[in-house]
């Protein structure tokens, strides 16, 4: 990474600033934006996997059930999968191996944080009795949505930012100190004055925009094609990984190379494939909505099956025997009513 360039007046009239600052302290405790940030995003991919669960017949509450799973082993993965890939910055001279566990100053890795989540959520299904590749797919836009989400918490710590740029767009960055010692602290601390040390571009922004559009692409997707057996989720994955591929390219923050390529590069190229040849291998449907209803845990009473989303009101049989009825009598009875009106006249001359 080259070192900044002192920005000019002119040049962040119209940008976007960064937060003064991510953290702040109610009495002795930090309140961190980024770790709100993560918070808020698992509540909404778990509020819109529930929805989805249940509209494919699924059981209420079983989504938050596997979660508690899920989300733990997601978050040890995604911190074990960026301190392995950017190790140098844990360990080695003038390094603190204890930083690897300082979660809050942001570092998570989403290839770690699915492949450890998804055995997290394998482990739920197996106790609920539900197929694995059933609950992925309820949850694959809930996950693309809180990526979004998490990445308002880069904005808030100043990272994952690309190289200096004049567009409009481009994002401030402010020196941080800590305000008790006056030493540089990026993270924690506070931005001295409104002046940026550079403008760059916000690639944590392009990355979020980009997610946003993923998560509408799969809503319509699997709206009007009805996929299952895990195809939903590939095709989050795909469409996550074309859009980090070239957001990487663009990112000029510190990290382990692989032949002078950005080893995240390499991730988003091989995970893509995969995902696109499941989508192209795989073909079947929707499962059965009775495989999403789960065995009960102990001491709770057996689940009623919620009504699929497509699944339609049988018609009213007793109304539809009568007119089956009259349409099979229709001869009989018009011949009784044209003989009573023959009669009439009769009668009446």
């Amino acid at each position: 990474m080259s070192a900044p360039v002192a920005a000019t007046a002119n040049s962040f009239l119209a940008t976007i600033p960064s937060p003064p600052q991510g953290v702040w302290y109610i009495g002795p405790v930090p309140l961190r934006a980024y770790a709100l940030c993560i918070i808020a995003g698992i509540v909404a991919a778990v509020w819109i996997g529930s929805r989805r669960w249940v509209a494919r017949g699924g059981t209420d509450g079983m989504v938050i059930d596997i979660a508690v799973f899920a989300v733990p082993f997601g978050l040890v993965g995604g911190r074990l999968y960026h301190v392995a890939t950017d190790w140098h910055k844990y360990f080695g001279p003038d390094r603190n191996p204890l930083d690897a566990f300082k979660i809050w100053e942001g570092g998570l890795g989403i290839w770690g944080a699915v492949a450890l989540g998804a055995v997290g959520a394998w482990i739920g299904c197996r106790r609920r009795g539900v197929p694995l590749a059933a609950f992925a797919d309820a949850v694959a836009p809930g996950i693309v949505l809180a990526q979004a989400i998490g990445r308002l918490g880069n904005w808030f710590n100043q990272e994952l930012y690309g190289a200096e740029t004049t567009v409009p767009w481009g994002l401030e960055i402010y020196r941080r100190v800590d305000p008790a010692t006056g030493l540089n602290d990026p993270i924690g601390g506070v931005a001295i004055d409104s002046s940026p040390m550079f403008v760059v571009h916000p690639t944590f922004l392009y990355e979020l925009l980009w997610n946003l559009l993923v998560f509408a692409v799969v809503i319509w997707a699997d709206r009007k094609f009805r996929m299952g057996h895990g195809r939903v989720f590939a095709l989050y994955v795909a469409g996550y990984t074309l859009g980090r591929l070239w957001i990487e390219m663009m990112r000029t923050d510190d990290a382990t190379l692989l032949f002078g390529v950005r080893i995240n590069v390499f991730t988003s190229l091989i995970v893509f494939a995969g995902a696109v040849l499941y989508l192209v291998i795989v073909r079947a449907g929707r499962e059965d909505s009775e495989l999403l209803v789960g065995k009960p845990l102990p001491g709770e009473a057996p689940a009623e099956p919620a009504k699929p989303e497509a699944e339609q009101p049988e018609p009213d049989e007793p109304k539809a025997a009568e007119a089956e009825a009259e349409d099979a009598g229709g001869g009989s009875g018009s011949q009784a009513r044209s003989a009573e009106s023959a009669n009439g006249e009769k009668d009446g001359r």
